[in-house]
């Protein structure tokens, strides 16, 4: 982050100006400067410069002056979340091999409790900086070489396996965070927002890089609160901010039509299911414009719309990518597809990453002999250069044989005027292997933020399975592709970073099937009788007819952090 930091310390000389708006108050960027010299030498005890640098990232001014001091000293940052667990801090230890630590004491003590084996860094000396919390600095020497030009690590979330660490350059951040700046409209000084856990890789991108380099207030909140979100951005003049579907939703419903949110140039969304009206209503509701957007931490800020782009564009699609990335459809065999034809996904560009971290040092991705990275997406062209994703290679559920396109069924869904939001997962059956399931948040209960009774279902009598398919069949879905349960639920799982947990999911649909097999109460699932259409003649005649043969292959390609926006 030399060039970025450098940067912002000349902007800093010229005039002083607020850099970060968090809980604590207001942060100069002098201040912030002033503590990431402090922070900079309890990192470098020895005065050896550089190294990689292993930091507990939280939505607050810590985060940016760690940055600055990783700057200052020619070090790697390296993210991990407050909620990290013990076994994956360990395993980020190995991968990483961090010269530094930085956490809260609480932090450092849950994640490596006494008998729980190697302190996290043999030898270190520890010191106090950042107000309070620890840093644990390893003697030198420190090799940054090691990750060939990396500057920032950042863990996928680990809902689908072992967390891995993404390393990108500086300059894939600063092209990345230029595009958003250009496809926004934003300009120096203007005030962006982070909502989404800054030990995101997006997060982290279109906030803590984009503000440095815009030079204005970085506005965070320290943990996710709808209501205050919407009133610190109001009040701050925020420009642009990007989260996840879920929480511009949530704060459509809080802002109840208010247009609360009319200063601010757009939103990026991205990170899980997106449902064009759903979009709509959030939008209306925050006086805003809301871009739809694809992206992943493997290669950042990969396609956008414009805020000047029609609705059909900017939420029914996923944008177009960005200046010198390129994007593509391929089949099983790996030939590009045409326009109109969906195929699976593969990108490559200035924001594709250097390679994950493993054992202390950057591995090379996986690519295809022509460069392109596979990013286990479902995607579909359009003749004017808008791309759509129409799910991941794996959402699928497998029916009798048949194949269930996850994502299909979730948009069709969505697409009812009282869903806030949906997810659908498979539920175990004995004869046909798996029936697609659906958990629903009403609208109604979204608005009223509910929380219910702590084990995920709802209190009302939600959408029934009755509506839900009267519904799909107006929009003509193919019956035998309509879920066979409902289950209403005040919100769905979401992972560390507010994204849509799908293996959360499936869990909470296992269980609530399960309580209906078991006949244990299911009033507290909805008013009605359980939803299931066990029975129903499409669902026979689609069985016999596909003579247990899947529709598409079962894809092998590994689950990456994926977040729809302008990182996307």
């Amino acid at each position: 982050m030399r060039q970025t930091v450098r940067e912002f310390y000349e902007r800093a000389e010229h005039a002083d100006f607020t850099a970060v708006v968090d809980d604590h108050g207001r942060h100069t960027a002098r201040d912030l400067l002033d503590r990431a010299a402090e922070l900079a030498e309890a990192m470098t005890p020895d005065g050896t410069p550089g190294g990689t640098v292993l930091l507990q990232a939280d939505n607050s001014w810590r985060t940016v002056t760690a940055t600055l001091a990783a700057g200052m000293t020619g070090g790697v940052l390296a993210l991990v979340n407050r909620h990290t667990t013990r076994a994956e801090f360990a395993a980020a230890l190995e991968d990483i091999r961090p010269d530094a630590v930085i956490a809260e004491p609480s932090a450092l003590d849950e994640w490596h409790a006494p008998g729980s084996g190697t302190p996290p860094l043999p030898g270190a000396r520890p010191a106090e900086a950042l107000d309070g919390w620890t840093v644990l600095a390893g003697p030198g020497p420190r090799d940054v070489s090691r990750w060939s030009g990396g500057t920032l690590i950042g863990l996928t979330s680990g809902s689908t396996g072992r967390p891995k660490g993404v390393v990108q350059s500086e300059s894939a951040l600063r092209y990345a965070c230029t595009c958003t700046i250009d496809v926004n409209g934003l300009r120096d000084g203007d005030a962006v927002a982070a909502v989404v856990p800054l030990s995101s890789t997006a997060a982290y991108c279109f906030g803590v890089c984009l503000a440095l380099m815009l030079g204005g207030p970085l506005v965070l909140s320290g943990r996710w609160d709808r209501e205050q979100a919407l009133a610190r951005m109001a009040a701050h003049d925020v420009r642009w901010t990007m989260c996840v579907p879920t929480m511009a939703l949530q704060m459509g419903s809080a802002a109840a039509g208010s247009r609360v949110l009319e200063g601010v140039r757009s939103i990026t969304v991205g990170g899980g299911p997106m449902d064009r009206g759903a979009l709509a209503r959030a939008e209306r509701s925050l006086g805003t414009r809301i871009l739809r957007v694809f992206g992943m931490s493997e290669c950042l800020g990969h396609t956008s719309p414009r805020p000047g782009d029609p609705e059909e564009i900017r939420l029914g699609r996923d944008g177009r990518p960005f200046p010198g990335t390129e994007l593509r459809a391929v089949d099983a065999d790996g030939t590009a597809l045409g326009p109109g034809r969906t195929g699976r996904a593969q990108v490559r560009g200035p924001s594709l990453f250097l390679g994950y971290a493993h054992d202390g040092k950057v591995e090379s991705p996986v690519l295809t002999p022509d460069g392109f990275f596979p990013t286990g997406d479902l995607l579909m062209t359009g003749d004017d250069g808008t791309v759509t994703v129409m799910g991941r290679e794996k959402d699928v559920i497998i029916r009798g044989g048949r194949n269930l396109d996850v994502t299909e069924i979730e948009r069709a869904v969505a697409s009812h005027p009282g869903v806030a939001r949906v997810c659908v997962a498979p539920v175990p059956d004995p004869l046909l292997g798996e029936r697609a399931a659906v958990l629903v948040v009403a609208e109604a209960e979204a608005e009223a933020g509910t929380h219910g009774d702590g084990d995920g279902t709802g209190g009302g009598a939600g959408i029934g399975l009755d509506e839900i398919t009267e519904h799909l069949a107006r929009t003509g879905l193919s019956k035998a592709k309509w879920p066979e349960f409902a289950f209403s639920v005040d919100e769905l799982p979401q992972t560390t970073v507010g994204k849509l947990d799908r293996s959360a999911a499936r869990r909470l649909a296992h269980e609530l099937h399960a309580r209906l097999d078991a006949h244990q109460g299911p009033h507290r699932l909805t008013d009605r009788e359980p939803h299931r259409l066990t029975d129903r003649e499409p669902h026979r005649q689609a069985d016999h007819e596909r003579h247990g043969r899947p529709d598409q292959e079962r894809h092998g390609q590994p689950d990456h952090e994926q977040h729809r926006q302008g990182d996307a």
